[in-house]
């Protein structure tokens, strides 16, 4: 959960070699449409401290509770040791699938697991729907461990129907920075997601090109990861094809851009490939712990 609001002091210079380095994961959902796959997006809060206003995927920080070793017993399909060995991690990989399918729960409302015969969890039914919007308010609050509650509904954490995609780490000069892996899933057909009014306040399924559209209109503010992850489901056809190149892509290279000020004080973003990125510092001089956390897109590219 990343979605703290702003406070006086966040606002204040900071050192930005100092800022931690928080593991994260975030999951695209997609489900096939009449034109196509289409991906399901939430806007982030106004007043969030880390891309406050943004269209994103449901995703937020690894906690405690996802690293608990208790976890793996829960899981289908993906080990400790396979899934340390994707995210190139000596261990703790499978906390990062954990993360993915509790932050869809209590961001998004839909939950990835099966019942132990397989059949994927559905919220057609009005009584297990409310049940289940009592767990999502009890994980939101940690009143209630992802483990618990499959123990308490006989459920299977589907995490053998998540696919690896992407890394990409904050660049130095944010006020909040995280070390945050791409997962994609197909949404369950029985369940309908929706924002949680709380740390996200709009949600839509929109098809990936429709997405990039938007963007270009200024309908749609996002930042540079998610516009990546977006432009990777350009391609497929249907929401299997985009599961199966995901599938293919093995363990990608992480991306790590860097800020850059130009002699107007422009911040904008470069990546590797871009001309000139080996040659910024770090941190560019004059940045001053500015960074881009308040949500503000960069004009050419965003962070």
């Amino acid at each position: 959960m990343n979605g703290e609001a702003a406070r006086p002091r966040d606002r204040e210079p900071f050192d930005p070699r100092t800022v931690a380095v928080r593991d994260a994961a975030t999951v695209m959902l997609v489900r096939d449409a009449d034109d196509g796959p289409e991906v399901f997006m939430l806007r982030r809060t106004l007043d969030a401290i880390f891309a406050g206003g943004m269209y994103v995927f449901p995703g937020g920080a690894v906690d405690d509770a996802d690293r608990h070793p208790d976890v793996v017993e829960w899981c289908d399909g993906l080990t400790e040791a396979r899934a340390s060995d994707l995210l190139e991690v000596p261990l703790g990989g499978l906390a990062y699938w954990i993360a993915a399918i509790r932050e869809c729960f209590e961001e998004a409302g839909v939950l990835l697991a099966r019942h132990r015969d397989g059949e994927v969890v559905r919220f057609d039914d009005p009584e297990v729907h409310a049940r289940y919007q009592g767990y999502r308010t009890a994980v939101h609050d940690g009143t209630l461990r992802l483990v618990q509650l499959c123990a308490q509904e006989g459920l299977r954490l589907a995490t053998d129907d998540i696919a690896y995609v992407s890394h990409w780490i904050t660049p130095i000069g944010e006020r909040r920075r995280f070390d945050t892996r791409f997962f994609l899933a197909r949404a369950p057909q029985a369940q309908e997601p929706l924002h949680d009014d709380h740390e996200t306040i709009a949600s839509l399924w929109v098809r990936p090109a429709e997405a990039l559209a938007r963007r270009e209109r200024g309908e749609l503010a996002m930042i540079l990861p998610t516009i990546r992850n977006i432009e990777f489901l350009l391609p497929f056809a249907t929401a299997d094809d985009a599961l199966a190149a995901a599938r293919r892509v093995g363990v990608p290279h992480a991306v790590q851009p860097k800020l850059r000020i130009d002699d107007d004080g422009k911040v904008t973003v470069a990546v590797p490939g871009d001309p000139g990125f080996d040659e910024l510092p770090e941190v560019p001089a004059g940045l001053a712990g500015r960074g881009l956390a308040s949500g503000r897109e960069a004009p050419d590219r965003p962070t």
